[in-house]
């Protein structure tokens, strides 16, 4: 796997790697990974937002909707030319969920000397996630996310994914960027084989 990492982290250079998927379908946990494993960074949009709204004292994802497109460029898209991350690739989580904001993403990334090499979406069924809320109820291991504790809330962020985000995934596989890895699976099968598809389309 190490080659295949080495390999990966040529290719990608200071690009960045897209990882999308429903809720709870592992997307910062494999972010985290893959960005310890090619020495890069970790954006995630949700940490982002959840940050800025406990600072800024608003509530804008409590219902489980996404937020309005000129926020999410306000708070998020500035991370991509900072200085301290200007030397490393960048992981992104889910960086651009609303279609219609992933060119201005894309974009802004290439600007910065971050350009999007790579979109991951992490395949697991609908039944899955809501298999995983109902396991998380008793685990409680996501910390004090309402949006994880409210199946209406959480039945509203799928909605969103499906209307929003989804042709957003589109989009990447359109031109030729989108690389599905199977989600359901160990945490540790879902990376060895991120690491494959990686290193399979960094190839071509």
């Amino acid at each position: 796997m190490e080659e295949k990492i080495n390999a990966i982290k040529k290719w990608l250079s200071t690009g960045s790697i897209n990882i999308f998927g429903y809720p709870m379908s592992g997307k910062d946990t494999q972010g985290v990974k893959l960005a310890e494993a090619i020495g890069g960074k970790l954006l995630s949009s949700g940490i982002i937002i959840r940050a800025n709204e406990e600072e800024r004292h608003k509530k804008l994802t409590d219902k489980g909707n996404l937020i309005p497109t000129d926020i999410f460029y306000e708070w998020v898209l500035p991370y991509f030319s900072r200085e301290d991350l200007k030397p490393y690739p960048l992981v992104l989580s889910s960086i651009g969920r609303w279609f219609g904001e992933e060119d201005t993403v894309m974009e802004t990334a290439e600007k910065a000397g971050h350009e999007i090499k790579a979109a991951v979406l992490l395949n697991i069924s609908e039944q899955d996630v809501l298999d995983r809320f109902e396991k998380l109820q008793t685990l409680n291991d996501r910390g004090d996310r309402q949006d994880d504790k409210d199946l209406a809330v959480f039945k509203n962020r799928l909605e969103e994914f499906h209307t929003k985000t989804l042709p957003v995934l589109e989009h990447y596989k359109k031109i030729g960027l989108l690389v599905n890895v199977n989600g359901d699976q160990s945490r540790e099968e879902v990376f060895a084989e991120m690491i494959n598809k990686l290193y399979e389309f960094s190839q071509k």
